[in-house]
């Protein structure tokens, strides 16, 4: 048997909206295994990855990074095979010349949940950090900055055009915490 895979050039492949004209994600993706990359509005390489299930892994890419999620290109493979899909990701990345933002420093913003915690604000701080507040109210204020970033995304979705529903696991909230459910 042979390991020989044809990768395809990623600049043969057809650009995809990341929100079709409906307001729906690429839903030929779902439940499709493969390798994926993300533009910007300019058609600029954001982030390359991977995927068990490449629709649900644009959604959270879509809340994570929604100024950065506009054009997406996938090649689909039919049974899992880390090797050929981690292949794919390195090809791409090279033909771009320039490794991806997303693929860098900061990455976490593409691979890790929302950490809605950082974005306090100065009067949220302040509450959070009162010595008369006990683990309860902490709880409840970092559950507020959550809900607050959840809106906040939401929001730039929805001018955006989204019409695919977008829910957050609601017990990470507690933590501060923003990612699908």
């Amino acid at each position: 048997m042979t390991t020989e895979i044809n990768i395809p050039s990623l600049t043969n492949i057809e650009y995809i909206p990341y929100i079709d004209e409906n307001g729906q994600l690429p839903e030929q993706l779902q439940g499709k295994i493969g390798v994926y990359a993300i533009f910007d509005q300019e058609k600029v390489l954001q982030f390359v990855g991977y995927s068990r299930d490449v629709y649900l892994s644009l959604k959270q890419h879509l809340v994570r990074q929604p100024k950065n999620c506009y054009w997406v290109k996938a090649e689909t493979i039919e049974r899992p095979n880390r090797t050929i899909l981690e292949k794919i990701e390195q090809t791409w990345i090279a033909e771009n010349g320039t490794v991806p933002t997303g693929n860098q420093d900061n990455k976490d913003k593409w691979t890790q949940a929302i950490d809605a915690k950082a974005t306090m604000t100065p009067e949220e701080q302040a509450n959070y950090n009162n010595p008369a507040n006990d683990e309860i109210a902490q709880t409840k204020i970092i559950k507020n900055v959550a809900r607050r970033v959840e809106a906040e995304i939401i929001a730039v979705l929805e001018l955006r055009g989204l019409q695919t529903q977008i829910r957050f696991h609601p017990k990470l909230k507690e933590n501060g915490l923003l990612d699908l459910k």
